[in-house]
């Protein structure tokens, strides 16, 4: 799901509008996966696998791969919903300069929710 992360944020006007602001690198780690997300002026320019462990990022938010996939159907469970459940229950971890994360936290949750359509279009 990851790999349809920029398309669907890029695709949103709303969203890019709301992290206008924000032009940084995080990392989704996915399973024993690290991604390095790029963001430009609230788009998406890049995701790639993270392949060395020195590539720096703003911060990181990591979980398991079956969490993630729960995170992203149209109707997650219970504590895998959101990023902050997801955190209270033991479920992800978040680390690193959280100030650009929390000062466009919805940006940031919205980011992490958009794979959600493509599961409902199906791709």
């Amino acid at each position: 799901m990851i790999e349809v992360l920029a398309e669907k944020v890029n695709a949103d006007p709303g969203l890019v509008r709301r992290g206008h602001y924000v032009s940084l690198d995080f990392l989704v780690g996915v399973g024993e996966t690290d991604y390095i997300v790029a963001v430009r002026e609230g788009r998406i320019v890049a995701t790639n696998e993270r392949r060395l462990p020195m590539d720096s990022v703003s911060f990181a938010i990591r979980a398991e791969r079956d969490v993630w996939n729960e995170h992203w159907k149209p109707i997650p469970r219970r504590d895998r919903h959101d990023l902050f459940s997801m955190v209270a229950a033991g479920l992800a971890t978040l680390d690193g300069d959280l100030l650009p994360f929390m000062q466009n936290l919805q940006y940031f949750k919205d980011v992490l929710a958009a794979p959600r359509t493509a599961i409902v279009e199906g791709k």
